[in-house]
Parts: structure tokens; sequence; C-alpha cells
């Protein structure tokens, strides 16, 4: 079972990996942290820091990017969040994601803010202002 949640969300680690490889070739850090791997400094913190982006954390399967070590750990749960719904969605969870993201604006939202993966990894990891569903 713990396999093939790998294999499915594998499509999303490859990039993670490819950044992980980029980071680590421009004086980032790597460490394993329950199952995943969380990747700072580097190509990491450039990537983040980009005006697209400007987060201090992002996912791709079971890869974590952050701009910095801290930001990491302060975002784990947020982030590990993300890592089950890109094992619920798998090839699927960055379309889908964009998509929310899309959604979200079209409707007058915020194309972050207001992403649905957003809302619910807030909700998960407890620190969204909503009630629970």
């Amino acid at each position: 079972m713990n396999l093939l949640r790998y294999v499915w969300a594998f499509p999303n680690t490859a990039l993670g990996l490819l950044a992980t490889l980029l980071t680590l070739a421009t004086g980032g850090k790597v460490r394993r942290v329950a199952g995943t791997l969380e990747v700072h400094g580097g190509f990491a913190r450039w990537f983040l820091g980009l005006p697209l982006f400007g987060a201090a954390a992002m996912t791709l399967g079971h890869v974590i990017l952050g701009q910095e070590e801290w930001y990491l750990w302060m975002h784990r749960a947020h982030e590990r969040a993300h890592v089950r719904q890109c094992e619920a969605w798998g090839i699927f969870f960055l379309p889908a994601y964009f998509l929310a993201s899309l959604w979200a604006w079209v409707r007058g939202g915020h194309p972050y803010h207001d992403n649905w993966f957003e809302v619910m990894a807030e909700r998960e990891a407890g620190t969204s202002p909503l009630p629970p569903p």
C-alpha cells in the first residue's frame, strides 16, 4: 500500500527530485524526514523566491522545497498535507492544483489563498481560520 502511494505520486516527485539535484548542485541541503525529502537553500531558495511563486515552501510529490531550513520546520504540517494530496491525486495533482487556482481567480478570489488544495491543507494542518467541514 505504501509503495503504491509513492508510485502514484512519482510524476510529481520526479519534478521534486530534479529540483533536489539543482539545489544540491548550487550549495543547498537535503535531508530525509518521515518518508519525504526536505530540500532548502541554493536553487530551491531562488526558485521559491521568483515572483510567480513567492513561497516559503512548496511540495512536489514526496519532495518538500523550502527557501530556508526553518521554513520547512515552520510549514511542515501544511506541506505534509500536500504530500498526502499528491498521494491521493497522483499525476493529476499539479493540473488539478492549477485549475483550482484558476477557478478561485475566476470567481473573484485569490489564486493561492482560495485554492481548494490550500484551504484543505490549512485545515488539515490546523492553521485554518475556517471550521472543519
